[in-house]
Formats: C-alpha cells, sequence, structure tokens
C-alpha cells in the first residue's frame, strides 16, 4: 500500500519542507494551503520536478465543511491516507494578556485547535482498523512555547499550542490500538515567515544570542523529525514529544 499523506499548511515553511521531504521518501503529498495558491502550487510543483507525486488543496482547517472535503479529495485524487501532519496554524500581533480581546482569542483558538481536532478525527475515520482502515500516523505540530508561556508576545498562542500537546497525548492513547500512532513536535525559533505575522520579522535573530545552542532552527530540520515520527523507524513511538528549540 502506497503512503499518502495531508499535510495542512503545506504551502510555507515547515509545512512546505516537510511535503517535500515526504514526497522524496516516496509518499504521495496533498499540499493543504488557505489562500496562498500560488505558493502551494509552487511546492507541488517541485516535487513533480523531482518525480514525486503532489497535490495542491485549498481548505480553510478551522472550517468543518472546508475539513471534510479536503479529506474527500484526497480520497478520490491520492488514495487511502496513511499520514496526516497537523501543521496549520496562526499568530496575531505580540502583545500582552491584559490587551487581548475575544476576538483575537476565537481566531487563534479556531485555527490553532479546532482546525487539528477536525482534521485528527477525519485521519482517525481513514486509518483506524475500527473503521476498516490499515492505520498509520499523525505528527501534531506543536510549539516549546506550550511550555515557555511566549510572556508579553504570545500567550494564546501558547496556550493553543498546550492544547495540542494534550490532544496529542489523549488521542495517542485513545488510538494505539487501532494501529494510529500520534506524536508531536515543538519547534521554536524556526526560520519562517510566520515570525511577521507576529510583527517581527528578525525575532529569531533577537532571540538566538539567549539559546543555548545560539544560533535559530530551519524549516528543514523540523521536517526531518517530523517524517522520522511517521516512519517505520519510530513504530515503537507514540504520545511523544520531539523538542526543536535549539535547547531552550
Amino acid at each position: 500500500m502506497k503512503n499518502v499523506m495531508v499535510v495542512t499548511g503545506g504551502s510555507r515553511g515547515i509545512g512546505a519542507a516537510t511535503a517535500r521531504l515526504a514526497a522524496s521518501r516516496g509518499y504521495a503529498v496533498c499540499v493543504n494551503y488557505l489562500s496562498n495558491r500560488e505558493a502551494a502550487e509552487a511546492v507541488v510543483d517541485e516535487i513533480e520536478a523531482s518525480g514525486g507525486h503532489a497535490i495542491a488543496a485549498a481548505a480553510d482547517v478551522s472550517r468543518e465543511s472546508d475539513v471534510d472535503r479536503l479529506f474527500k479529495v484526497v480520497d478520490a485524487k491520492l488514495g487511502t491516507l496513511t499520514a496526516l501532519v497537523n501543521n496549520a496554524g496562526i499568530l496575531e500581533t505580540q502583545t500582552r494578556v491584559d490587551a487581548i480581546d475575544a476576538a483575537r482569542l476565537n481566531r487563534i483558538l479556531t485555527a490553532n485547535v479546532i482546525g487539528p481536532f477536525l482534521c485528527a478525527r477525519e485521519a482517525v475515520r481513514r486509518m483506524s482498523i475500527h473503521h476498516g482502515g490499515h492505520g498509520g500516523a499523525i505528527v501534531n505540530v506543536s510549539s516549546a512555547a506550550s511550555r515557555l508561556g511566549s510572556a508579553g508576545e504570545y500567550v494564546d498562542y501558547a496556550a493553543s499550542k498546550g492544547a495540542i500537546d494534550t490532544l496529542t497525548i489523549g488521542l495517542s492513547r485513545e488510538v494505539a490500538e487501532e494501529g494510529i500512532r500520534v506524536n508531536a513536535v515543538r519547534p521554536a525559533f524556526i526560520y519562517t515567515d510566520m515570525h511577521a505575522s507576529g510583527g517581527e520579522p528578525g525575532r529569531v535573530d533577537r532571540l538566538k544570542v539567549s539559546l543555548p545552542m545560539k544560533r535559530g532552527g530551519h524549516p528543514e530540520e523540523v521536517a526531518n523529525a517530523i517524517i522520522w515520527l511517521l516512519s517505520d523507524e519510530a513504530s515503537y513511538t507514540t504520545g511523544t514529544f520531539i523538542e526543536l528549540a535549539g535547547g531552550k
């Protein structure tokens, strides 16, 4: 059976690096994107040019109807799902908790918590042996922020990633007997475009001197950990986390 992967938020950063690496390892990859079709199709073109197989699929993973449609597209165009990378997520401009309103919290939690839950649900429905599936693996992209807190910057984002940690632990135990492994990576201080969304594109360079390794990380380094967790080399690993934060 061929390996089929969905990477949410796959058009840039960690998601794009994961999609490219997965394709090089033989996965047929669905590169999910929210609005940047050009970037997603560029990732697909790169994969196809290297001999891999990929499709781009638009979906807002915080919308249940979009998630349902996304996974049906994968069923029809790629085949039986074997791997999910819950990577899509957002953050907003750096601020303190006493300046956060409910609208911002709803945006963050809907995108960063509800989205991964919905995608995990669809993956389990396809992978679980209780549903007639053949097993598979899920990797959730959390963040070191879930344990560091991101005080003065993104406590709401950090809290959303704390929820992802709990999802990882709970779901891993729920489906362990059903042929599904669930793990997570906790990256931080990675050179991606996401920092610009928080209002500080150079954040990694500002903070890298505070890290034991004295450098920022790269999306490819996170992708390597994700692909290992999905692979048969990690066949006895579930409910665990790989830290990718330069020793912080």
